[in-house]
């Protein structure tokens, strides 16, 4: 009889991995901010020009990093709860780290093409995909009393489960938004704080 025990594997090596690709997206993200991007320069006041004229991309670079940052920050608290993984998790992290390495490519998108509705939309679309897999990632993780968690970290399921819908719902909302706002729809993740203190307190009560 085939042995039907599920294959359990180290976090660390899932972490490791998970690190090199974000490393490597924040840097792809500043290939679009480049001294040849100025084209020839002749004055002090063509330099000026110049660089007030890679405000849009500098914009896009600042967002997308810090979008980024929060994203991996996010991963970090999640995995530091984690006694182990296993292939679903596995797969569900890869897809996650699929949306992370599109970041650079959306976030170009909305540097040159902002004047357009998909230029517009791809990005806080990519961020949602990827805050609602990181949700995800933690649901599994929490299922069937915590399967992957260690014992330590059980009793903070229903806060992490609080806070990663919260960022699922800003990220839905920014996303509906950015067809006519942009980037700027990004702001109402200024309300994922209090939401997800609302997500605790209703599940405070249910539970």
């Amino acid at each position: 009889m085939a042995d039907r025990t599920p294959s359990f594997y180290a976090i660390s090596r899932v972490e490791a991995y998970t690190d090199a690709v974000f490393a490597i997206a924040a840097t792809l993200l500043v290939l679009d901010l480049s001294a040849r991007s100025l084209g020839a320069i002749h004055s002090e006041a063509q330099m000026w020009a110049a660089l007030g004229g890679l405000a849009d991309n500098v914009t896009a670079f600042v967002v997308s990093f810090l979008l980024l940052s929060l994203l991996w920050m996010v991963h970090f608290d999640q995995f530091r709860s984690l006694a182990k993984a296993d292939a679903a998790l596995l797969w569900l992290n890869n897809v996650r780290l699929l949306f992370i390495v599109l970041i650079p490519f959306t976030t170009s998108l909305v540097a040159e093409y902002s004047q357009y509705v998909a230029g517009r939309v791809m990005l806080p679309v990519n961020f949602f995909f990827a805050a609602l897999l990181g949700y995800l990632s933690w649901a599994w993780a929490a299922a069937r009393g915590g399967h992957l968690l260690k014992p330590e970290a059980r009793g903070r399921v229903r806060a992490e489960n609080a806070g990663g819908l919260a960022a699922v719902v800003c990220g839905a909302v920014a996303a509906a938004l950015s067809p006519w706002v942009g980037s700027w729809g990004f702001c109402v993740f200024f309300l994922n704080g209090p939401l997800t203190l609302l997500l605790q307190r209703v599940a405070r009560r249910r539970g």
